[in-house]
């Protein structure tokens, strides 16, 4: 399990302790295995605990809350996230200012053949 997913979910259960698993694969876009195969993980992490409750329709249900821990991981997890999203966004801006470079060059080939014909 990547730690983008490890964020994504954390983030996800902090703001919404009570989300099902079905609701939270659905958020993420994942399967329902994989969504419970990665709350597993974090239980043994110890980064989230599961408390039982009983919800409106009288089923059992859990609410995960972040541990300490699991919100100081959330956090480091979340400073390099945004430096590799940031050199992403850095390279990106890079490219498209010389594509546009690009682009004039050959807008300004094609205007001065224009103009000789």
């Amino acid at each position: 399990m990547s730690d983008e997913t490890h964020y994504r979910i954390l983030r996800l259960l902090e703001a919404q302790p009570d989300l099902s698993q079905r609701q939270l694969a659905k958020e993420l876009g994942v399967s329902l295995g994989k969504t419970n195969y990665c709350i597993q993980a974090l239980l043994k992490k110890g980064w989230i605990k599961a408390d039982n409750f009983k919800n409106s329709h009288n089923k059992i249900a859990y609410v995960y809350l972040l541990t300490p821990e699991g919100i100081e991981r959330k956090a480091r997890i979340a400073v390099q996230f945004l430096k590799r999203k940031t050199a992403e966004f850095e390279s990106i801006k890079r490219e498209i200012e010389q594509l546009r470079e690009e682009v004039a060059e050959l807008q300004a080939r094609e205007n001065l053949s224009g103009t000789e014909e």
